[in-house]
């Protein structure tokens, strides 16, 4: 799966495409994810005055930019592996396009 915008995926939205693809494929092939969320983002609380430093990590996440590979799939057939990544595109939030290697 190839994603077609520039963005952030949060380390849940990639364990949530995870596990849909996983369950779709009822542990058939093997699923490789191809980004790790290396980046911190903080946020300050809710009704918080200005200054007083940074606030704490929020959640992690993943740059991504048009053209990478963010999930691989192999040892199923292409029906079944074009909708399991359908499944874990729609979680993603992004706009993603299926690929296939022939040969």
């Amino acid at each position: 799966m190839q994603v077609l915008e520039r963005g952030f995926i949060t380390n849940r939205q990639i364990e949530a495409a995870r596990i849909a693809i996983t369950r779709h494929m009822r542990r058939r092939g093997q699923v490789w994810i191809r980004m790790f969320p290396d980046k911190p983002i903080s946020k300050k609380p809710l009704e918080t005055r200005m200054g007083k430093g940074k606030g704490n990590t929020e959640a992690w996440v993943a740059c991504v930019k048009p053209g990478r590979v963010i999930f691989e799939i192999r040892g199923c057939s292409e029906t079944v592996a074009r909708e399991a990544l359908a499944l874990g595109a729609a979680k993603l939030g992004h706009r993603c396009k299926m690929l296939s290697r022939e040969g």
